[in-house]
């Protein structure tokens, strides 16, 4: 990888071993603020719809700021505003800013993205993308011991803490990431092209919006459904810790040669198939070690879709387009997010985890066949001999 694209994946090992904070917004104005749990619900759901659109101004920033100081802005923002929660005086000043921060939380998102499918290159770009991922799944083994020690003490001091990691992460992206240049020239044709009128983009949005939901409705429910099944709600920090780790010691096995050589569509319907069979897995588990099998191959599955994913939007970008694709295929997650805590505790309150379970592999097994059927190259057209 070029030395601009390692320290894009250093820096987020940095900011992501901070980033704990937001999981704690919710239990930090219950229990600093006073806030009821349905008020706490509430500011949390506006950090997450503010989200969504801070994604797409990420996008129209890069391509017009630039893309290091969109990211630096970015940062520097969200530093500001998780330090004014940890300052915050009353709930009202809480409240906006967590709603500040979800404007400003994903803009660093669209730039570095783009940065990395640039300066990777065509060939390198679904290994990078999944350093990118793995780099999050390492700061995140970091991120749940500093959580866990610090968030005993003072749920204010998680938000401090992230605040720094932020700060970090902007010194070295301003440092080590080449500067901005002026925006070249584009024709007409590239400068009009809107993502949003792309099919093939507009599927990728779709698939990807079903596997965020997937995605975070395991991150949401894996706590909640433990103790039914006799497991504590602390093993799912455990869980989490293993899935983390398997993303990032499976990273070799994206080199082998069978596996580089699998197709976008083929890659991303193997890891979909991985992942329904790990979540059959969770709602068979009764034992913290079936949980963690299952966990791993949950993990092994997102180790497959997330490089080809991110690798396949940004080979749809027309040439200096990848900001505004990569932004709007990104708000797959925001979109996830608002829906995904709604529909995993519904599913756990009147059917049960094994029901959940399957559901959810039911999805996966949906997302493995439409890959399979819907990402079929176009036919070649025939030429004609001349005459």
């Amino acid at each position: 990888m070029p030395r601009p694209v390692k320290v894009l994946l250093v820096a987020r090992v940095v900011n992501r071993v901070g980033a704990f904070s937001v999981p704690f917004l919710a239990a930090l104005l219950a229990a600093d603020y006073h806030a009821g749990l349905a008020s706490a619900g509430v500011v949390a759901a506006f950090f997450g719809v503010a989200s969504i659109p801070s994604r797409l101004v990420g996008g129209r920033l890069a391509a017009g700021l630039g893309r290091r100081r969109t990211i630096v802005a970015g940062l520097v923002g969200c530093a500001l505003a998780q330090l004014g929660l940890a300052g915050a005086g009353s709930l009202p000043v809480a409240a906006g800013c967590a709603f500040a921060l979800g404007l400003v939380f994903e803009l660093y998102e669209p730039p570095s993205q783009a940065l990395i499918a640039e300066l990777a290159g065509p060939g390198g770009q679904e290994r990078a993308f999944s350093l990118f991922n793995a780099a999050l799944a390492l700061g995140g083994i970091g991120a749940g011991l500093l959580a866990a020690l610090l968030g005993r003490w003072d749920l204010r001091w998680l938000f401090v803490a992230d605040a720094v990691s932020c700060l970090l992460c902007a010194l070295l992206v301003r440092l080590a990431v080449p500067a901005d240049t002026r925006p070249r020239d584009r024709d007409r044709t590239a400068s009009a092209a809107s993502p949003w009128r792309d099919p093939a983009l507009l599927l990728m949005l779709a698939l990807g919006t079903g596997y965020a939901l997937l995605y975070l409705q395991i991150v949401t429910a894996l706590p909640l459904s433990l103790p039914a099944r006799g497991l504590h709600t602390a093993d799912a920090g455990l869980l989490f810790t293993v899935s983390a780790a398997a993303v990032v010691a499976g990273q070799p096995l994206l080199r082998l040669r069978r596996i580089a050589a699998l197709g976008t569509a083929t890659g991303l319907a193997l890891g979909h198939l991985l992942i329904a069979v790990g979540l059959l897995g969770y709602a068979a588990a009764t034992t913290l070690p079936t949980a963690a099998a299952a966990t791993i191959l949950c993990a092994l599955g997102e180790l497959l879709v997330m490089g080809r994913a991110y690798g396949a939007v940004a080979a749809l970008a027309p040439a200096g387009q990848a900001d505004r694709y990569l932004a709007a295929f990104g708000t797959c997650w925001g979109f996830g997010g608002v829906a995904a805590p709604l529909v995993a505790t519904q599913l756990l309150t009147h059917a049960g985890p094994v029901a959940l379970w399957t559901t959810l592999a039911a999805l996966s097994l949906t997302l493995t066949a439409a890959h399979l059927t819907l990402h079929r190259p176009a036919p070649t057209p025939e030429l004609t001999p001349p005459s």
